[in-house]
């Protein structure tokens, strides 16, 4: 059966292959046990709305279901950290991280099995996001395209690509940008040093940054993903706005049950269950409303009377792959290491 037409949260002994696309035989019903289950999802900054919101609805749903309580608890950072706090040993249940490589980086650890990308439909991808551009309200620097973010004094706010799955995306987005347009790899390096000599300050992960570039007022165009982008609209009444490049990187963030820690724990049932949520109609619904793309061609709207900005989004391919892209430009002595230099510096 292809996996677009696979139905989703269905009868109960198989809730979640049927949600999430699984075909693996090896998974285990929930027992009789009564006591309710916490899980923990170590997740990205920006995902704190929207887990918030699965989580509540997840709960119930599962409790229907199963007759079973359960409560989910969040971790937030930039991804890379989460990460590594997973492999220190921070017992999440699941990981919902922002790029592949730090969920790659927990399998390697030996916390989840090799084969986590084919657990779950489309990779292990739920949903996507796109890179876009705030600015302030009436777009001062008439900032429209990737070009123009090194003309004049423009000052952009970007997390750090070192230690933020957001800042390594819009790196990305930057110097896939000048490939698409049918420029060379020198000619994107030339321009993402550029880009990165106006960049005042590197948070740490993606929240940090909206903070830097909507509360403290640095900057005049903040790069982010585009859920990120809404809820940063939203929530600056009116001093901000959306600017959609004509094309942009496709964002991808993976999720993966952490193996090792949900059979400690006796929890595998129900965090697989979580993460085929996200493929339900309900979770896709939720999902939408948070102004992530959800995964597949029937794409909920995120709300009433709006829809899904069109724009030309490559992936990670045309950078090479997660892979290359990670020694060529994040490792130690890459590209970035060799075009950065902090302010003052």
């Amino acid at each position: 059966m292809p996996r677009s037409s696979r139905p989703y949260w269905i009868a109960v002994a198989s809730i979640v292959s049927a949600a999430s696309g699984c075909g693996s035989t090896d998974r285990v019903g929930p027992s009789a046990d009564t006591t309710p289950i916490e899980l923990l999802n170590v997740s990205y900054d920006p995902t704190r709305e929207l887990y918030r919101e699965i989580n509540d609805v997840f709960a119930r749903v599962y409790a229907e279901t199963h007759g079973r309580a359960v409560s989910v608890k969040q971790s937030h950072a930039a991804s890379g950290s989460q990460a590594r706090a997973v492999i220190d040993g921070l017992e999440a249940d699941v990981v919902t991280l922002a790029v592949w490589p730090d969920v790659e980086a927990v399998a390697k650890a030996g916390l989840v099995r090799s084969d986590w990308q084919k657990r779950f439909d489309n990779d292990s991808v739920p949903y996507h996001s796109v890179v876009v551009f705030v600015v302030r309200k009436g777009n001062p620097k008439n900032i429209k395209d990737w070009p123009d973010l090194v003309t004049g004094d423009v000052s952009i706010i970007t997390p750090n690509p070192k230690t933020s799955g957001n800042g390594k995306y819009s790196f990305l987005a930057a110097w896939g940008s000048v490939l698409a347009s049918g420029g060379s790899a020198a000619d994107a390096r030339a321009f993402v040093t550029e880009l990165y000599k106006r960049t005042p300050v590197l948070d740490t992960g993606a929240r940090a940054a909206t903070a830097t570039f909507s509360q403290k007022g640095i900057g005049d165009v903040h790069l982010t993903f585009e859920n990120e982008a809404h809820l940063e609209v939203a929530e600056s009444q009116g001093t901000l706005e959306i600017v959609y490049p004509p094309r942009s990187i496709r964002v991808d963030p993976p999720v993966a049950v952490v193996d090792t820690n949900v059979d400690r724990k006796g929890t595998r049932h129900a965090a697989e269950a979580y993460l085929g949520f996200l493929y339900s109609p309900e979770g896709r619904a939720i999902v939408a409303k948070h102004h992530y793309r959800p995964w597949g061609a029937e794409r909920p709207t995120p709300a009433v009377g709006e829809s899904w900005p069109a724009i030309d989004a490559f992936d990670i391919s045309l950078v090479g792959g997660w892979e290359s892209a990670m020694q060529t430009f994040f490792g130690e002595g890459g590209v970035f290491d060799a075009i950065y230099q902090p302010a003052g510096a």
